[in-house]
């Protein structure tokens, strides 16, 4: 897998960091394409095109059984290798045998359900798990939010690179202003002692590292969840204090589901289905709706009104 230079997962790794994609996307492309090397006998993928594309995507449907969201993923780590970093053309379509995507509704609470699983959360959990529900936020876009980016004159969060790379503007829950405003003055406390100790720097996105050396250590760009102890950037090597890691919310929210014994699969992602659902119920317009969840297209929203509190697909039953 060598090629002149550096390694080929090295050139893999640059190509990924020059187009600033997240360090999760970095860890599964690579992973991807080790496994595409390992499963043609560590062949070089310079030596290699459609035909071995198309029988390793055909492997992961036929014999590992992967969703249709894994396999398109290894897809496009795949064509990422070779048209970022090999600079090779593929000749002729990929008609690999494509995992089936399963058309599934997603799972929604009522409020009721939702207050239930709220009372056995506590402490920074609880007040993610409002922001969830209240803003509609995502998981990542939760834990990632920085002080910067609540308005609280506005009662507004902005939601930074979002899926799609994509900025967009959703509400702050009034109720959630005092909760949140005391949760910051306690942060801003455990900055202030971080910057005694000479640590306080938190990463900054893209180039605004180079172009603004003292901001990593401004207030303003400090996460407003912020993990509890420093770690080591694994791209920098360099000691911050990161944000909360999203598995934390995940279990706690899992246990507080279990707890309240809700009698459905809940996640985090379930929040925001929630929050999309109920807006609807109360009669909000579908694009208005749309443009809070950072949909790109009414489609994905629609799916939505059929989950809807008033029957299936809404529609009342002569029975009633």
């Amino acid at each position: 897998m060598k090629t002149t230079g550096k390694k080929l997962l090295d050139r893999v790794r640059d190509a990924i960091r020059v187009k600033h994609y997240s360090i999760r996307t970095e860890e599964a492309y690579v992973n991807w394409i080790k496994r595409y090397v390992f499963f043609h006998n560590k062949r070089h993928p310079r030596e290699m095109g459609v035909a071995e594309i198309k029988a390793f995507l055909t492997h992961l449907a036929v014999k590992e059984n992967v969703a249709a969201s894994t396999q398109n993923q290894a897809l496009s780590a795949l064509l990422f290798l070779y048209r970022e970093v090999l600079h090779k053309d593929l000749d002729g379509h990929i008609d690999a045998l494509r995992a089936k995507k399963p058309k599934r509704l997603p799972a929604v609470l009522t409020k009721e359900e939702v207050h239930h699983v709220l009372g056995h959360l506590s402490g920074d959990h609880l007040l993610m798990a409002k922001l969830l529900y209240g803003s509609g936020l995502r998981l990542m876009e939760c834990v990632r939010l920085r002080v910067k980016d609540i308005d609280f004159a506005q009662r507004q969060i902005i939601v930074r690179d979002g899926k799609g790379a994509q900025d967009r503007v959703t509400m702050l829950p009034e109720s959630l202003v005092a909760l949140l405003q005391d949760h910051l003055r306690s942060v801003e406390r455990l900055h202030q002692e971080d910057l005694t100790r000479g640590f306080g720097a938190v990463y900054l996105p893209y180039a605004l590292e180079r172009m603004y050396p003292n901001a990593n250590r401004e207030w303003i760009w400090q996460y407003v969840f912020p993990s509890r102890r420093l770690s080591v950037d694994p791209r920098s090597g360099v000691v911050r204090r990161h944000h909360l890691h999203e598995s934390s919310l995940q279990k706690a929210m899992r246990a507080a589901a279990r707890a309240a014994e809700i009698p459905k699969k809940v996640s985090c992602h379930t929040f925001r289905h929630s929050f999309a659902t109920h807006l609807l119920e109360a009669h909000y317009d579908i694009r208005t709706v749309q443009e809070l969840l950072g949909h790109k297209n009414v489609k994905t929203t629609m799916i939505y009104t059929h989950v809807l509190s008033r029957g299936g697909l809404a529609v009342r039953s002569p029975l009633d």
